[in-house]
């Protein structure tokens, strides 16, 4: 499997934001909550989608991300993984945003 087997772009609000914080490796990391809305094709209708998601970012990324306040809106590029190690709920790992209020892009590679 490669890694585009696994890609998620969201556009979204930045819902919640916690504090910039260091792995035990020295990693900046930044752990926030993503709100989701948009209406969406389904079997010939129409479905209205609000859905909120839990999203981590580290390294440059979640640096540049901590200087964003909630309510900024988001197109955030990544792939999905659990949580945490032993949970069921997943998380998206941001690897790239863009602010669509002013189209700055902002990545990590």
């Amino acid at each position: 499997m490669g890694t585009e087997d696994n890609r998620l772009t969201l556009a979204a609000t930045l819902l919640e934001r916690a504090d910039l914080r260091y792995t035990p490796a020295g990693i900046p990391a930044l752990d926030c909550t993503l709100r989701h809305q948009s209406m969406q094709p389904e079997a010939g209708g129409e479905r209205n989608v609000e859905c909120d998601l839990h999203a981590v970012a580290f390294g440059d990324v979640a640096r540049r991300l901590s200087g964003f306040p909630a309510g900024s809106a988001l197109r955030c590029e990544g792939f999905l993984a659990r949580r945490y190690r032993t949970g069921h709920a997943v998380a998206l790992h941001i690897t790239r945003f863009t602010n669509e209020e002013n189209r700055h892009a902002t990545s990590h590679r």
